[in-house]
């Protein structure tokens, strides 16, 4: 029998997040854009409009559309020393979320060894745990910037080792997983035929790495064809609404096993949803959205960097250099907080909210006193949001 453990970030969310009044830093996406807002980014004032209301609304393309695709599989060629990826290696999802789960329940199953980046969203390690698979985790340290060791994997892999996920940027931390590090990670999975798995759901969102830096590349983009990418349009896109992902690989057999196992799930996704992603992912749209993104990333971040500067004698962080979450550790006294009393106590009196980090990310007392705060929110929400906090901290943690 399948055992499904609770997924303890969606549920503390789905609880807490409809609170009246309730300012919300704890979202995950960039501030989210209407169609209108869409449109009026659009370089191009004579293209096609983003939905064609004379389709006929049918299942549509099983795999997503052709258009579609081929706009997806672009977002693969960056920085790409392989072949442009094709659109038939790519399958269109209900979200990221979606792929995810589509991807272990195709490939992992009893008597399968996982190792899985830590921490990290829970579905990518509890998923394969729940369908039989044995799963090890990759543990990333706060001293190494939440970077993955790779010199640790020797020591976690098995001989049925089938697969290794990462997260990149990574989901809570905001750390980027450098291109000579993928590359390693890329090396030891071929030497031993191990597929890797790489959630991308916040790239290109690489909007603070250090000078001279440069963004790492998709892990498709590094020459070997046991690699997997899912993303969305939901976090570095801001049309979370549309429930929309993919999974691309350069291994066919991975995508062909994909399409098999997804015809016993959700068949095909909305025409509606695929229409809107694919004029997102248009050349006239995408480059203006993503701008976008960075900036309001950028100038966020330099937000709460200020406030973790001010408030330093009772929080910390590893500044995140991507995506739209940081881990931020609370104390009082010297002592770490008891976070999930904080967060309800902070929402209960400020109605300002984000994620106990030890109960939706970690396991015992793994990250005990941190909170999960997303921090590419509108503008205006983060500043209230932060001057709450504030004095919250200075009448109850200084």
């Amino acid at each position: 029998m399948v055992k499904i453990q609770p997924f303890q970030v969606e549920q503390w969310m789905d609880r807490l997040e409809t609170t009246p009044g309730v300012l919300n830093i704890a979202e995950t996406c960039a501030a989210s854009v209407s169609v209108d807002e869409l449109v009026q980014m659009c370089k191009d004032k004579n293209a096609p409009g983003p939905l064609s209301l004379s389709t006929k609304l049918t299942y549509g393309a099983i795999r997503g559309s052709e258009k579609l695709r081929q706009r997806v599989a672009a977002l693969f060629d960056r920085e790409s020393d392989a072949n442009a990826l094709p659109a038939d290696n790519v399958i269109i999802t209900q979200g990221a979320i979606a792929a995810n789960y589509l991807l272990f329940y195709t490939l992992v199953g009893p008597g399968d060894h996982v190792v899985c980046v830590y921490p990290t969203y829970q579905q990518l390690y509890s998923v394969p745990e729940s369908l039989g698979a044995e799963v090890s985790l990759w543990k990333l340290k706060a001293e190494n910037g939440y970077v993955p060791d790779v010199s640790e994997l020797e020591g976690l892999v098995k001989e049925n080792t089938k697969m290794i996920v990462i997260n990149n940027p990574n989901n809570p931390t905001g750390s980027t997983t450098p291109k000579h590090v993928l590359q390693e990670i890329v090396a030891f999975a071929k030497q031993k035929d191990i597929i890797i798995l790489a959630d991308e759901v916040y790239n290109p969102l690489y909007h603070s790495l250090p000078e001279g830096q440069a963004a790492p590349p998709s892990i498709l983009a590094l020459g070997y064809d046991k690699t997997v990418a899912t993303g969305s349009m939901s976090k570095a896109h801001s049309l979370a609404g549309i429930r929309l992902g993919w999974i691309a690989s350069r291994d066919k057999s991975i995508v062909e096993g994909v399409a098999v196992a997804r015809d016993y799930t959700s068949i095909s996704v909305s025409q509606l949803d695929d229409q809107v992603a694919s004029y997102a992912l248009s050349e006239p749209v995408l480059g203006p959205l993503l701008k976008r993104n960075l900036g309001l990333a950028q100038s966020n971040l330099a937000l709460v960097s200020a406030f973790v500067d001010k408030y330093s004698s009772v929080c910390s962080w590893v500044k995140p250099t991507a995506g739209t979450t940081a881990l931020v550790q609370f104390k009082k006294k010297g002592e770490v907080v008891d976070d999930p009393t904080f967060v309800l106590d902070l929402l209960e009196k400020t109605k300002v909210l984000f994620m106990p980090a030890s109960p939706c990310f970690g396991l015992g007392q793994d990250f005990k006193g941190c909170v999960r705060l997303g921090y590419v929110c509108d503008a205006e929400v983060l500043k209230e949001g932060l001057s709450r906090l504030g004095q919250y901290v200075e009448e109850n943690l200084l």
